[in-house]
């Protein structure tokens, strides 16, 4: 007091200073305080942007945000997180864990404890590490089955409150569900691939960029045979038939190069054992998302079985069914590819084959022996040709042989030597043995043939081939301009011979047969003739193979048979007697035996004047109808001779079961006779069995009276060939006069000799 005093007693200057510094304290104060508010609100503020944000962020992030405490309360948690737990935030804030009714099940569906995974494992490890591993678990609600759970990576840790500094769990759940069933879709894709690759029929393969095999199925380790571990890091380059690995080293190099996305080919591969097999092989490029080639996936699909198929189809196309030769297609092909290249004049040659008396073997035996016949010469001329030319066959039984070779004017020479050498031995048709002869023609390519092309080559062989017909069976003749006149004249050689029987123009000549002992004609053989009106007599040669394979043999015998039946009946010696051929074909018809006893009945002839002569290679295997002709022959009195006898491949079952009662000895013995030892001792050999079975025996082909004399001596009675006479028309002949030394009773008595 006493200082306030001396102050106010000092006076109004201290006062003024007093209360100066009242009112600047008051002053500073009232700053202090307005700094402080402004400081709060803008903390507030912060606080509040902070907040915001912070909430905002747990808003927006697609993970779900809960926080516990440590006693397990639900303090807080964002949309996600109620989305996933499947909860209204305001209901979950304040309550616990296990008041929430979610559960949690682990990968295998087990159920875990809420409060274990949320709370327990947090807080018990939380002091030292603050945090956990993630763990995957699935959310779900009760009642629910568990692959419906929802899949989460739950992430825990233990955070200090930077309000209180007290401890507060914070808990995110990432959602797996989308991921884990992609994961799981991928897993599926690849077990189907794997499973897909693995079961599939055709070869799948992945491969590197470095074509090294990075997997394969078992299709594909079937196809080159090995196993898939075995592939596994091999060269697939090396499986490709090295004929074909650069055509694919080419499409892999465009696929790298991106001029292709994907390629097809057809190649070989070679197996494990060494055999080849044809793949089509499909193969695509994949590229990493930077577009670098990553790897290839191909697919081999074997198409051996289609491509033989194919190249089957194709071989028909060009080949003969039954044989397996070119046909005339491909012959063609080749013959004009031959004539077309340089230097071609006497480098090509054709040959041209026909067989003689096919037709005679297809319809005695069938068609069947036929095709066996047509197969057997085909394997001839296989031999005869030796892969030095192209084998085919035109149709029917004629084939042709082209040689294109600087040696082929020489060597088509020997393809038809070695072809005859070929048919000297018979074709057996099961337990018969059936004699095939061919004909041949051939033409040698020089400038003028060349100007026609193949079609005119074939016609010059072909010309050549009916000169060898006409001139004999079993012959071969080599074109040359003369028959390219002729030609026509040759291919119409049919018609004319149909013409000729009908007009009279085929008429019968007679050669005597005479006794070996007293030189007396007993009779006469009518052989055929053909009075040509431009060309003269044309021997049978000349016509009979045609008339064979044109199907006129049997009217052309026929024919003869009745004309030398009216010969007969004219004939004013009533002891004259002829023999006619006849064929198998004749006897074949069923017929034969009927017209030929009417026209003797009519002409009032005696049987024993008509005698039929057999040719035994025609017979081969008589069949049941002509053994039944021949017995109504011989039974009616008319005699029956085997003619070319010994040339056959059974003489003496003929002799034992056809009623035969002569036979005639076949030229090819009597021509060696007496300089061939072989040729006489067969000819004693045969003459001996027949006299023995009480036969006549009759030796043709009789040239020199060495072999007359010969003959007699090994007991042959009768004999005919040019010796005696040659074959003379109906008005050169002569009487038969009676000699003193003949017999008296007739060479073919009217009862047959018995067998």
């Amino acid at each position: 007091m006493d200082a306030i005093r001396s102050l106010t007693s000092s006076g109004p200057v201290v006062f003024i200073v007093v209360t100066g510094l009242t009112m600047s304290l008051l002053v500073i104060l009232v700053a202090i305080l307005r700094r402080a508010q402004r400081l709060l609100s803008v903390s507030r503020s912060l606080g509040r942007e902070t907040r915001r944000r912070l909430d905002a962020v747990m808003e927006m992030t697609r993970d779900g945000v809960l926080m516990l405490s440590p006693a397990g309360v639900v303090l807080s948690l964002n949309a996600a997180a109620a989305q996933m737990l499947e909860l209204a935030p305001a209901d979950a804030i304040g309550r616990t864990v296990q008041q929430l009714g979610i559960l949690l099940v682990d990968e295998t569906g087990k159920s875990l404890n809420p409060m274990h995974v949320l709370v327990n494992r947090v807080t018990r490890v939380g002091a030292a590490q603050h945090a956990v591993s993630a763990e995957l678990v699935g959310i779900s609600r009760p009642g629910q089955a568990a692959v419906l759970a929802r899949w989460v990576h739950v992430d825990s840790r233990i955070v200090t409150s930077a309000h209180d500094g007290g401890q507060v769990i914070l808990t995110t759940f990432a959602d797996m569900t989308e991921p884990r069933e992609v994961q799981a879709a991928l897993a599926r894709s690849e077990m189907q691939f794997r499973v897909a690759m693995e079961n599939a029929p055709i070869g799948f393969l992945l491969v590197g960029v470095d074509w090294h095999l990075i997997e394969v199925n078992n299709a594909f380790a079937e196809l080159v045979g090995t196993s898939p571990a075995a592939l596994r890091g091999f060269d697939f380059g090396q499986l490709l038939h090295p004929e074909d690995r650069y055509a694919v080293h080419l499409k892999v190099h465009s696929l790298l190069t991106g001029a292709e996305q994907r390629f097809s080919i057809e190649n070989r591969y070679l197996r494990a054992d060494g055999q080849v097999v044809w793949a089509m092989l499909d193969v695509a490029l994949v590229r990493k998302p930077s577009g670098e080639p990553d790897h290839f996936v191909a697919q081999v699909r074997d198409t051996t079985e289609s491509r033989l198929h194919a190249e089957m189809l194709a071989h028909r196309a060009m080949h003969d069914p039954l044989t397996g030769l070119a046909n005339r297609t491909l012959l063609q092909e080749v013959l004009q590819s031959a004539l077309e290249q340089p230097g071609s004049v006497d480098r090509v040659a054709v040959l041209v084959c026909d067989l003689d008396g096919f037709k005679g073997i297809n319809d005695r035996y069938g068609h069947a022996s036929g095709d066996l016949v047509l197969v057997h010469f085909a394997g001839i001329l296989r031999a005869a040709a030796a892969g030095r030319g192209t084998v085919a066959r035109l149709g029917g039984d004629e084939f042709v042989v082209v040689l294109h070779d600087v040696e082929s004017a020489r060597m088509v020479f020997e393809v038809a030597a070695s072809i005859h050498t070929g048919l000297k031995e018979p074709v057996r048709l099961s337990r018969r043995r059936v004699p095939v002869r061919a004909s041949i023609g051939i033409a040698l390519a020089d400038a003028e043939l060349m100007g026609g092309g193949a079609p005119m080559l074939l016609a010059a062989a072909d010309d050549a081939l009916y000169r060898a017909k006409a001139g004999g069976r079993g012959r071969t003749e080599v074109f040359d301009s003369s028959m390219m006149e002729l030609g026509g004249a040759w291919t119409g050689l049919e018609t004319e011979l149909a013409e000729a029987l009908e007009s009279g123009e085929v008429v019968l000549f007679y050669q005597p047969i005479v006794d070996l002992t007293t030189g007396a004609i007993v009779g006469h053989e009518a052989l055929v003739r053909w009075r040509h009106p431009t060309r003269g007599i044309l021997l049978p040669e000349v016509f009979l193979g045609v008339a064979e394979e044109r199907g006129l043999a049997v009217p052309l015998g026929t024919r003869a048979v009745g004309t030398a039946i009216e010969y007969l009946a004219r004939c004013a010696d009533q002891t004259r007697w002829v023999s006619v051929n006849v064929s198998a074909d004749q006897l074949g018809d069923g017929e034969f035996a009927a017209r030929l006893l009417a026209d003797i009945a009519r002409y009032h002839i005696a049987p024993s004047r008509l005698v039929v002569e057999l040719t035994e290679s025609s017979l081969v295997d008589p069949n049941t109808r002509i053994r039944h002709e021949l017995t109504t022959l011989r039974s009616a009195g008319i005699p029956i001779l085997l003619d070319d006898f010994g040339t056959g491949v059974s003489p003496l079952s003929y002799l034992r079961d056809l009623p035969v009662n002569g036979v005639k000895l076949d030229m090819s013995f009597t021509q060696g006779i007496p300089d061939d030892p072989a040729a006489g001792r067969v000819s004693r050999a045969l003459g001996a069995m027949a006299r023995e079975l009480k036969m006549i025996t009759i030796a043709e082909g009789i040239e020199t009276p060495e072999q007359a004399d010969y003959l007699r001596r090994c007991g042959w009675r009768y004999g005919q060939g040019w010796l005696f006479s040659d074959a003379q028309p109906e008005e050169s002949l002569a009487p038969i006069t009676p000699s003193p030394l003949r017999r008296e009773e007739p060479l073919f008595p009217r009862e047959p000799l018995q067998t």
